[in-house]
């Protein structure tokens, strides 16, 4: 398993490299946001871990240009513990955080837990009239064409296409999609929603949408699937 550390504090960098290698994970070290974003152009890795407070490009927008075409896991790092940075952390595509100090075995014990959730799986694939929906590598495509979803917005639309007809309040899809940490409101969900129709929108027939049902929620409305 290939790590990359993104921190520009040489001790800490150099201690979680030191320790990780002899947990038996391959190690590359980047002490700048520019330089851990042009790693990640070149080579494989398994799991970021990222600090927020970097010289030049900050943790957050590393974590977004990331995001923004791979789907590997990062664990963001910072020192403070308002929840504001913890948000804005997940908000742009992390997996997870940690606070500074944190202990060797919790930064194994992340690590695990990330690739556990991450293991390959069954084949977990939807499909509808036009819609192929596969949840093995993050994939949608609309009658054969592929398109663009951020992380969030392919988990939105899998928790709607795996139960079809059933509806989900927006509380509900906070805490399923987003998890029962995450401190935002509902408009959260609403922006995604709007966000995924847009991408959805074809000419040709299908028998499914994703329907407001006013006062009450959402639901994947789908006509003999």
């Amino acid at each position: 398993m290939k790590i990359l550390i993104v921190e520009d504090n040489n001790s800490l960098r150099e201690m979680l490299s030191r320790f990780l290698r002899k947990e038996k994970y391959e190690v590359i070290e980047a002490s700048t946001g520019e330089m851990g974003l042009e790693l990640t152009k070149i080579q494989k890795f398994d799991l970021v871990l990222l600090d927020i407070m970097l010289p030049g490009i900050d943790g957050f927008e590393v974590c977004r240009q990331i995001r923004s075409d791979s789907m590997i896991p990062i664990i963001m790092i910072t020192a403070k513990s308002e929840d504001h940075d913890k948000i804005l952390g997940l908000d742009v595509g992390a997996d997870d955080y940690m606070v500074k100090p944190f202990s060797h075995q919790e930064v194994t014990a992340r690590i695990r837990a990330i690739m556990r959730r991450i293991e390959p799986k069954k084949e977990k694939r939807e499909k509808y009239t036009g819609l192929e929906v596969d949840e093995t590598n993050y994939s949608l495509k609309l009658f054969s064409e592929s398109i663009h979803l951020t992380k969030k917005e392919f988990e939105v639309l899998y928790h709607f296409v795996q139960y079809p007809n059933q509806l989900f309040t927006r509380d509900h899809l906070l805490d399923s999609v987003w998890g029962m940490d995450y401190y935002g409101d509902f408009r959260t969900v609403d922006s995604h929603i709007k966000r995924l129709r847009e991408k959805l929108k074809t000419e040709k027939e299908t028998n499914w949408q994703i329907k407001t049902i006013w006062g009450k929620g959402y639901l994947f409305e789908v006509k003999n699937k």
